[in-house]
Order: C-alpha cells, then sequence, then structure tokens
C-alpha cells in the first residue's frame, strides 16, 4: 500500500494534536499562532495555519451559539480540506460511515445494499447488490438518490448521504429517485446485507459461470474454494460476470487475474510524479487456457473494470453486455485516531494496452442491451456469453460495426 505525502500526514497529525490540546484545555491559540505545533514543523507550514488557528479563535470566542462542538469542527475542517482537491473519490469518512465501509468489504452490513457515487453534484446508485433489498426494490444502475425520508440529499457529502440511508435491518426508508428525468418514491426494508464475493456452477452445454460480486478481502479465498472444483468438471468455457460489481481492493483483483493469465501485464499504476508501478501475473493460475467470456454493465466499475480489462488485453476473453461505469483510479484507505477514515486518491491505474477508462468506460466487443421496457424473459447478455464460447452467432452488435 502506498503512503499518504508527508505534508498531508503532518497537516492532519498537527490538527489532532492541536484539537486534543484544546479538549484536555492544555492548549493555547496564541501559542499555535505563533508557531507552537511542533518544534520540526516547518517554518513555512507554520504561517500557511496560521489562518486556520486565527478563524479557530474567532469563532470560539465570537460566534453567538456557544459551546462550539470541536468534532464537528475537525471533521468539517478535513472535508473541506479533501473537498478542494476537485476528487469525488478523496473524501473523509466519519466513525460510523468508515466502519461500515470495513464491515461492506468484510462481507456483510446493514442497509439497502447499494453502492453510490457522487457524479456531477448528484449521488447515483453505481450497484445494488445482488439479491439486496435494493434491487428487489427495483433500484438500477444509474438512478438518481433525490431525497431519503424527506431529506433533500442535494449537497450531502457520500459519507451523509451513506448515514442516511444506512440503517437497522427490518426499518424502511422512503428513496426519492429520479431515472432518466422520471421522479418516483420507493419503500426500501432494509435488512443484513450478507455478500459472497462469488458464487460457481456448470451451465448447460458444459460451460462454466464464475459471478463475482464484488473484490472484499475474502474474494480471492473464496474463489480459490470454488474454482477447483468447477474446473474438475472440464467445462469448455467460462463466463466471468463482473455485472454490478462496484470493485474492491486493488491485491485482490490481482490475485484473481492470475488465475486467469497466465502472465503479462494485469494492470500499471501510475502516480503523479510519473512513477509506475506494474502488476504481473505469476504462473499457477487454474484457469489461464480455458477460453473466456466477461460480461459487464454501467455498474461494473473499478477494480471490475481492472479485471475485465487485463483480460481483454491479454487476449484472454471478449466483452459483452454493455458500457462499464469508467473509474480509473485508486485510493488508500486510511484509518484515523478518531475511528473515521480518509479515501484519498493515489494515482491512476492503465490496462495493459495503456488505456485509462475513466469516465469513458470500457466498451464491449459485444454490445447486448436489455430491452428498456424490461420485456427480456431470460438473461439475453449470459446467453451472449454462452453462444459465444460454444460458437454460435451472437445475438449483439460486434463493437466495430456500432461505432
Amino acid at each position: 500500500m502506498r503512503k499518504l505525502s508527508t505534508s498531508v500526514l503532518m497537516v492532519v497529525y498537527s490538527v489532532l494534536l492541536i484539537v486534543a490540546g484544546i479538549w484536555i484545555g492544555q492548549s493555547d491559540i496564541f501559542v499555535m499562532l505563533s508557531g507552537g505545533i511542533s518544534a520540526d514543523t516547518p517554518t513555512s507550514l507554520r504561517r500557511e495555519f496560521a489562518p486556520f488557528w486565527e478563524v479557530w479563535s474567532f469563532v470560539h470566542e465570537e460566534y453567538f451559539d456557544q459551546p462550539l462542538d470541536n468534532t464537528d469542527l475537525v471533521e468539517g475542517a478535513i472535508r473541506g480540506m479533501l473537498e478542494t482537491l476537485g476528487d469525488r473519490n478523496t473524501i473523509y469518512l466519519p466513525p460510523s460511515e468508515h466502519q461500515a465501509s470495513e464491515d461492506r468489504f468484510n462481507g456483510q452490513f446493514q442497509g439497502i445494499g447499494t453502492t453510490i457515487e457522487m457524479i456531477d453534484d448528484r449521488v447515483v446508485i453505481v450497484t445494488p447488490y445482488e439479491g439486496s433489498p435494493a434491487e428487489m426494490a427495483g433500484l438500477r444502475p444509474g438512478d438518481v438518490l433525490v431525497s431519503a425520508d424527506g431529506t433533500d440529499l442535494t449537497g450531502l457529502d457520500i459519507a451523509e448521504v451513506g448515514a442516511l440511508v444506512r440503517g437497522p435491518a427490518g426499518t424502511v426508508v422512503v428513496l426519492e429517485i429520479d431515472r432518466d428525468g422520471e421522479i418516483f418514491t420507493v419503500d426500501v426494508t432494509r435488512d443484513i446485507i450478507d455478500v459472497p464475493s462469488v458464487r460457481t456452477e456448470l451451465l448447460d452445454d458444459g460451460i462454466g459461470y464464475v459471478r463475482i460480486n464484488q473484490f472484499g478481502d475474502r474474494t480471492d479465498e473464496e474463489l480459490n474454494e470454488q474454482l477447483p472444483a468447477l474446473i474438475a468438471q472440464e467445462p469448455v468455457g467460462l463466463v466471468i460476470d463482473l455485472r454490478n460489481n462496484p470493485g474492491g481492493g486493488l491485491n485482490t483483483v490481482v490475485d484473481i487475474a492470475e488465475q486467469f493469465i497466465p502472465e503479462g501485464v494485469i494492470l500499471t499504476e501510475r502516480f503523479g510524479d510519473g512513477r509506475e508501478v506494474v502488476f504481473e501475473s505469476d504462473e499457477g493460475g487454474l484457469a489461464t487456457a480455458i477460453p473466456l467470456a466477461v460480461l459487464i454493465n454501467e455498474g461494473s466499475a473499478s477494480a471490475s473494470e481492472v479485471l475485465a480489462g487485463a483480460l481483454r488485453d491479454q487476449g484472454r476473453g471478449v466483452l459483452i453486455g454493455n458500457t462499464s461505469f469508467g473509474k480509473g483510479t485508486v485510493q488508500n484507505n486510511r484509518t484515523l485516531s478518531n475511528g473515521g477514515g480518509v479515501r484519498i486518491t493515489i494515482a491512476r491505474w492503465l490496462t495493459p494496452d495503456g488505456e485509462w477508462v475513466h469516465e469513458t468506460g470500457l466498451q464491449p466487443d459485444f454490445v447486448v442491451l436489455f430491452p428498456e421496457d424490461d420485456s427480456a424473459e431470460s438473461d439475453i447478455q449470459l446467453q451472449a456469453a454462452v453462444d459465444y464460447l460454444l460458437g454460435r452467432e451472437v445475438t449483439g452488435v460486434e463493437r466495430d460495426s456500432a461505432e
């Protein structure tokens, strides 16, 4: 994992130290203004922090509604610092939301079961988890959350939205949804969301099916447990289903890619200073020669795009479905001393052929769309993948002919 820059660490560390001192009554604002942050703090940084502490002092001395909540002030300052970076994926998570995020990666949490992103100041559903209350209520990738229980979500950050939507199992949240200009409300009953990352089965005609819901802490272990039994049935091809997979851990997706790519680049991380780190596959995967078809859609994001892009560029499989979400950056998650966390973008990631998918997504080799009126009686994208692997005509539009 990469480390935060020294300057950012120093800023956060200094804020926490000083605020802690204020809380226990041992800190003097004016000492801070004179450069008492730390004996090792550079003079330039002390000068840059002076206006912050001046404002801190003014509001504590003059603001009419006292007493002030120092926790709220500190969290607001952290949010503001990160918002100035202009990156929707670099965010502060208060303790409750940070813990919820950790729980999601561990495979269980309470809520409605969606992943959301802030896009153009709107809260957009990236993925409703398979079998979740959100999916059962009919929510889709691309739906915009307008309000929750009557609270307008405009202007709120992701953490605040998550706190309003998430809640104990059995409780109901009323969501106002904007779907392509159509506004409607839907009642969603929260539940305990168990998110098994991997599901495998042998379909008809000898086609293996591997469904990956997310790239959590145990996803590679789950695949390692299930893949040998599937391969032992000697499938003639594998469908890897990454639809509505919101992503997850970088190391996890690299480990999984190694099961399907015999050798070669999986992805490249490119940092702001021009450095690059290349992740390559080691030998020993269980399914490095079997033909593959990869299913993607608008809910396939981040780590799922890493896997799909690597399999495509390395000639291991074709992409079938519709254009993926388009998240081409890597974040580091850091836990803070207050139990909260920061998620900070540290790099771009590129496919083996050097493509940056950010905000454009991966284009499928075969575009296969579900009817807009939901009239499809079967999974036509999965059927297209099976047809491809069996050498049949694919019911869809090849990318080259669609452009």
